[in-house]
């Protein structure tokens, strides 16, 4: 049980504070009466304090700069080339296509035979969406609608850049 590796793993667990009351009496009582351990707890203190005391060597602004030039001597392919436009696409078409069954679906739910002197009629509480929607539904939308934010980002930040460049 008292191999020096064991040893090793209790001491450290017990200087690091992660050792329960009993294994610290028992450490303690084993510290006090083991010349076992006390050699292997001063080497573990010495190192602990090596370690501590010691600072992380960080690399000369020169190599920093070696390296970035290097990098910047390869030909590295724009972001943008990785992006297939056709999934964009299709995307923003399945987008526009479920906002507008959504829309003709409201649509089809209007009372148009209303008087003509009052509003249109349009009872929100007799639309039953209920059936519609269901957990992957409002994932499918939820997704959509982030995309088709995204989609807009896009093109609106094309065009800006369009406008910065022809101005």
């Amino acid at each position: 049980m008292n191999t020096k590796e064991n040893i090793v793993v209790r001491l450290w667990d017990y200087i690091d504070g992660n050792s329960s009351a009993e294994e610290i009496n028992i450490i303690e009582k084993l510290l006090s009466d083991d010349e076992e351990w006390k050699e292997a707890y001063k080497e573990i203190l010495s190192m602990q304090q090596m370690l501590t005391s010691s600072e992380l060597e960080q690399p000369s602004l020169r190599f920093t700069k070696n390296v970035m030039d290097k990098i910047s001597d390869y030909n590295l392919t724009p972001a943008a080339n990785y992006i297939n436009k056709k999934i964009i696409w299709a995307i923003g078409i399945s987008f526009i296509i479920l906002i507008g069954s959504f829309l003709i679906y409201a649509f089809t739910q209007i009372n148009w035979s209303a008087p003509s002197g009052s509003n249109l009629y349009f009872d929100f509480k007799s639309i039953d969406l209920s059936r519609f929607f269901s957990n992957y539904i409002n994932l499918f939308l939820m997704a959509n609608v982030v995309l088709g934010l995204m989609l807009l980002d896009r093109f609106l930040a094309s065009r800006k850049n369009q406008s910065t460049q022809h101005g």
